[in-house]
């Protein structure tokens, strides 16, 4: 826990943040401290959830999903969180040590599980954990290699339909349709982790036209949708960069996706990210306008 004091707080949220964040300590709750962690929910216009790294390879640092945390900011909620676990600073390796302790008690019992065991349990997991079944569902189709059915269940999880009333997301709704959209793009992120970039890269830009059609529906005011766009866009260059496609094509791709109106900003892609990708051919068809564009 090097490190972890207010002036770092201050240093990384800056002075206008901190202090804001002073004023949301009694909005704290459900504190739970792992080893090397420390999560909670701060309340302020919405419920967010929030989580300090202690003593990551960078130092201190945290994520939150409210809109200013989604940019990569250290917001007031993690300043809060900060100053809550900074009160109990002579507990928190007692409370570290009780962590790891718990970890490898429950690592200890599942291994001792049979198959038949570790099977009903998981069963059971699926049955009430909605999102752990969509995990699940998305790597059993990975893993079998059925791309019509992996493309389906993507194609599931960015439908507005089940949250729409009046065929609109509601500003309610509109994160835990994010949520869900966000699975689709982790689950197409996870393909090029297994070797399947390949597969990644058309069901990348599939869900892009998807995600686009599906934000003019959505109240999307707090840019949970937009965090998702940036992270599709995120996949698709780094399953470009690992399935190596035709450079040309690529490069006519791009342009068409710059020029086009389809996606309207959500997956904000910069062609230059891709240079290395193109090399000299890509880049020339680049230039001249992705010449010869089909429509």
């Amino acid at each position: 826990m090097e490190g972890f004091s207010e002036s770092t707080l201050r240093a990384l949220a800056g002075p206008r943040s901190f202090e804001r964040g002073r004023g949301y300590l009694d909005a704290v709750s459900g504190v739970e401290v792992g080893d090397g962690w420390v999560t909670a929910s701060v309340h302020g216009t919405e419920r967010y959830e929030v989580e300090l790294t202690l003593d990551g390879p960078g130092g201190l640092s945290g994520e939150c999903d409210c809109p200013y945390g989604l940019e990569g900011n250290f917001c007031k909620h993690l300043v809060a969180l900060g100053l809550t676990a900074l009160a109990q600073r002579e507990s928190l390796p007692r409370q570290r040590k009780a962590a790891r302790d718990r970890a490898q008690d429950l690592e200890g019992w599942l291994s001792d599980l049979s198959k038949d065991e570790l099977l009903a349990l998981v069963r059971e997991q699926v049955a009430e954990d909605r999102q752990l079944r969509r995990r699940l569902e998305l790597r059993a189709a990975s893993a079998r290699g059925n791309l019509a059915a992996f493309r389906a269940r993507i194609r599931d999880l960015l439908d507005i339909g089940p949250f729409a009333q009046h065929g609109y997301v509601e500003y309610a709704d509109a994160r835990t349709y994010a949520d869900q959209a966000g699975q689709a793009v982790s689950a197409i992120g996870a393909l090029t982790g297994s070797g399947r970039a390949d597969d990644a890269i058309p069901l990348a830009r599939e869900a892009m036209k998807l995600l686009a059609d599906a934000v003019e529906s959505v109240d999307d005011a707090d840019g949970w949708l937009g965090q998702v766009g940036a992270d599709l866009a995120d996949a698709h260059l780094e399953a470009c960069r690992a399935a190596r496609p035709d450079p040309e094509e690529l490069a006519r791709w791009l342009v068409g996706h710059a020029l086009g109106d389809v996606d309207d900003g959500l997956t904000d892609i910069d062609p230059l990210d891709y240079e290395e990708i193109l090399g000299e051919a890509g880049m020339a068809v680049l230039r001249a306008g992705g010449r010869g564009v089909a429509g």
